[in-house]
């Protein structure tokens, strides 16, 4: 069987992707799988001086075989000043070129899936990076129209029906159209992890989602009307339902995963069960992308002292979903 080859992009040079990156790439790895940490060569030697560990070779291009590890720089600009903890257009525009060329690789095949280590939000808005983050980015290079966020761990799976908004957005934001979007995009992702019954909970958006129009309405106008389009599409779906109850609920073994209504009724839940190991796997892409579920933690970057657990699981999510069929892959001729 042909070696599995996943790009680790180094994210922001000043926070902690590069040393979780390098720490989790050089943990024990299965024989059939190629590593290639991606960025600037500085940014993975700083990053090995840091944890006190010996830098795979370099290599000029992907071409195979490929060393068990290895770094690729493209054809680049000059590497960002290092500053850690420090929020920074340049190394911003450092880890979008980083991303563009893994995606880029991935799309030709030379990739089979990729994993992007944290970016600061911030920092892209600084360099005028109209994209908030990697999901969005990664849409727009891929090309799907419909994509959407899940964040899992062990015991808990999410999709997000609305991304990065603020809170007073967010009832605006949601329509029948964006819950059935995220629920479609369960159903087809539950089966690729494993999930044969792809049983989803569907969240309320107000308190004791909305107590019979009490609280909002909501869940009548916008949410229950799409459950209906959802049911006639044959999928397994129930709600909608407070979200003070649905997540003991999906613990308890009732649903395979959840659809949140925005971003904290379902990133809260996840981090508080799986801070150190959850991932983040964007749907929809016809490539395999995964990554931590943390941040750039610029507080302890530079200090070699980040967990490299969630990257580690990232890691190895983008291997065994890449040795599977991707539900959004495009048809190949024989």
């Amino acid at each position: 069987m042909k070696p599995l080859a996943i790009g680790i992009t180094a994210g922001d040079p000043n926070g902690i992707g590069p040393e979780v990156a390098l720490k989790a790439a050089l943990q024990p790895q299965p024989a059939d799988r190629r590593l290639v940490l991606v960025g600037h060569r500085s940014v993975w030697e700083r990053a090995a001086a840091q944890i006190g560990r010996r830098l795979p070779p370099e290599i000029p291009g992907l071409e195979p075989p490929l060393p068990r590890r290895a770094t690729w720089d493209p054809d680049m600009a000059p590497p960002p000043a290092y500053r850690p903890g420090q929020v920074r257009a340049d190394a911003a525009r450092a880890d979008y070129a980083y991303v563009l060329s893994a995606a880029a690789a991935a799309q030709n095949r030379r990739l089979d899936a990729i994993v992007t280590a944290p970016i600061s939000k911030e920092a892209f808005h600084l360099a005028g990076i109209r994209e908030p983050g990697h999901t969005e980015l990664l849409a727009r290079l891929t090309g799907p129209r419909r994509f959407a966020m899940m964040l899992f761990g062990d015991r808990i799976r999410v999709v997000l029906a609305t991304r990065h908004l603020p809170l007073r957005k967010v009832a605006d934001a949601l329509t029948p159209d964006a819950i059935v979007e995220a629920v479609e995009m369960l159903a087809r992702a539950l089966p690729w992890m494993g999930f044969r019954r792809a049983r989803i909970g569907v969240c309320g958006l107000n308190p004791h989602a909305g107590d019979g129009g009490a609280l909002g309405d909501e869940e009548k106008t916008i949410i229950a009307p799409a459950l209906v389009r959802c049911r006639k599409r044959g999928w397994n779906v129930a709600g909608p339902i407070p979200a003070d109850a649905i997540f003991h609920q999906h613990l308890a073994g009732t649903y395979d995963a959840v659809v949140a209504m925005y971003h904290d009724q379902g990133l809260g839940p996840m981090k508080m069960l799986s801070f150190d190991s959850g991932v983040n796997l964007t749907l929809g892409l016809p490539i395999v992308r995964t990554s931590p579920d943390h941040g750039t933690a610029f507080d302890i970057a530079g200090k070699g002292i980040a967990d490299p657990a969630s990257m580690r699981a990232a890691l190895d999510w983008a291997a065994r979903l890449a040795a599977r069929k991707n539900p959004w892959a495009p048809t190949r001729a024989p």
